[in-house]
């Protein structure tokens, strides 16, 4: 016995027509997908940031300052275009370490030649060129390669209270006001 198997062929958006109804097509179905959009270099605005770090810990104000610099904190951030801001950072020589870190914390560097390890307590950095302490520290927080040197170009560290980008009217940001944790 042979089973009836019919193989009847599809009728593309095509309905069973009745006694009543004529054959009636369905209309196309037209769907707009979301577009997304990129950023264009053109169209990243930069704003410049004042940070005042005297009695804040080196830590805590350089991870906000890394978020500002890399442009994370921005609607528009795009990880591979430099849309962070400009930061000016003042009284860097006035800056606090947590725990017994200004005797214990040693940074280290390599000359180059056979047996140039190098190494500086951090009491002896912040009074050698705080500048290059905070830079330091803002470094290892950005992503390596071209466009973190880009970022990092962006931060401008002053050793007082007082700095050269006066004309760019730099809008005060107070980190002691974001969490308590932050000064010391």
């Amino acid at each position: 016995m042979a089973t009836e198997t019919a193989i009847k062929p599809k009728k593309d958006k095509i309905e069973k027509q009745t006694e009543s109804q004529e054959v009636v097509k369905s209309p196309k179905i037209k769907v707009s997908l979301a577009k997304t959009s990129v950023n264009k270099l053109s169209d990243i605005k930069k704003n410049w940031y004042l940070i005042d770090v005297q009695d804040i810990v080196l830590g805590r104000a350089a991870a906000h300052i890394a978020t500002i610099l890399r442009g994370k904190n921005k609607v528009d951030y795009t990880p591979f275009l430099d849309c962070g801001d400009n930061v000016v950072v003042i009284n860097s020589d006035k800056i606090k370490l947590k725990g017994n870190k200004l005797n214990d914390k040693t940074y280290y560097w390599h000359t180059g030649y056979p047996g140039g390890i190098k190494d500086i307590t951090a009491k002896k950095f912040l009074e050698k060129d705080s500048t290059k302490m905070f830079r330091r520290a803002l470094k290892g927080m950005l992503p390596r390669g071209p466009l973190g040197r880009k970022q990092l170009s962006n931060l401008h560290v002053f050793k007082g209270a007082e700095h050269a980008h006066e004309a760019q009217k730099p809008e005060l940001i107070d980190l002691s006001k974001l969490n308590n944790k932050n000064s010391r």
